[in-house]
């Protein structure tokens, strides 16, 4: 985490904490709409239009009308408090772009890897990412309109999620929805620190 001064008129001097949050998941999971739902500036984004060269790669059928893709990262800042601020950075979703994400996760205190309930097993793959990395990591469930229900437990089972990650629901079109994600990213992380400090696993936050 970085550190900044902030100064107010009347007010003294106020220590703000920055930090770096991952956002990941497979191709089309909703990393940019996370994103972009939450960002308090305009969202820098690095999206193409999907071509030939992801034909036979990219599984497109379960994204109907998805026609662009990021092919760097996605990358917005919020302010969670007065003495908070996160930076998020979307990775891509394609694995022959996952190059990149060993320098997107340079620095970052914690990630959320986002689930598609349409397709649950393209979030192996991420999961392992950050298991074999040591980044504290919460998974959260994007509800996606007509997508499959599943009850959280049978998604932890599914997808043998450690039993101390927290593991969320969420809507990453809508704000609120999204803050929520970022808290508990935010407070995982933190449960992991002091955890790592004294020898255990952290409890689960929610």
């Amino acid at each position: 985490m970085d550190f900044a001064s902030s100064e107010r008129a009347g007010a003294q001097p106020k220590e703000i904490t920055s930090a770096k949050i991952v956002v990941a998941g497979g191709f089309g999971v909703g990393k940019t709409t996370l994103v972009g739902a939450v960002s308090e500036i305009e969202p820098l984004t690095t999206e193409a239009l999907m071509t030939s060269a992801g034909q036979g790669v990219d599984d497109a059928s379960k994204v109907p009308g998805k026609e662009t893709t990021t092919v760097a990262m996605d990358f917005g800042r919020i302010t969670m408090a007065d003495d908070l601020i996160l930076y998020l950075f979307g990775t891509p979703g394609q694995t022959r772009f996952w190059f990149m994400w060993d320098e997107l996760i340079r620095g970052a205190v914690g990630a959320a890897v986002l689930v598609d309930t349409r397709r649950i097993a393209d979030a192996f793959a991420p999961l392992d990412y950050f298991e074999n990395r040591h980044l504290p990591y919460i998974v959260a469930l994007n509800c996606f309109d007509n997508a499959p229900r599943y009850e959280p437990d049978e998604v932890r089972e599914a997808l043998a999620i450690p039993p101390h990650v927290p593991l969320v629901m969420c809507d990453a079109r809508h704000r609120e929805s999204v803050k929520a994600v970022l808290v508990q990213v935010v407070e995982h992380a933190m449960a992991t620190l002091v955890a790592e400090q004294s020898g255990g696993y952290p409890a689960v936050v929610g």
